[in-house]
C-alpha cells in the first residue's frame, strides 16, 4: 500500500482556518465601512439647512437679552 496524500482545498472555508478568518475580517471591514458611509449620508441629508434663524428663546442665546416686566 502506498501513502496517498490528499490535497486540502484552500478555498473551502470549512477546511482552512486562515482563509476563513481573512474572509470574515474583510466582511467585517466592509460592513463597518458601509455603516459609517450610511450614517454620514443620513446626517448629510437630514442636516439643518440654515434658512432663516431657528426659534431659540431670547434667554438662551449667546448674548441673552432679558426683558423686565414692571
Amino acid at each position: 500500500m502506498e501513502n496517498v496524500v490528499k490535497p486540502i482545498d484552500d478555498k473551502d472555508l470549512s477546511k482552512s482556518w486562515v482563509s476563513s478568518s481573512r474572509f470574515l475580517f474583510y466582511v467585517t471591514i466592509f460592513c463597518l465601512l458601509a455603516f459609517v458611509v450610511g450614517c454620514s449620508s443620513l446626517l448629510f441629508t437630514k442636516r439643518w439647512k440654515g434658512i432663516g434663524e431657528p426659534d431659540v428663546p431670547k434667554s438662551t442665546q449667546y448674548n441673552p437679552t432679558y426683558t423686565t416686566d414692571k
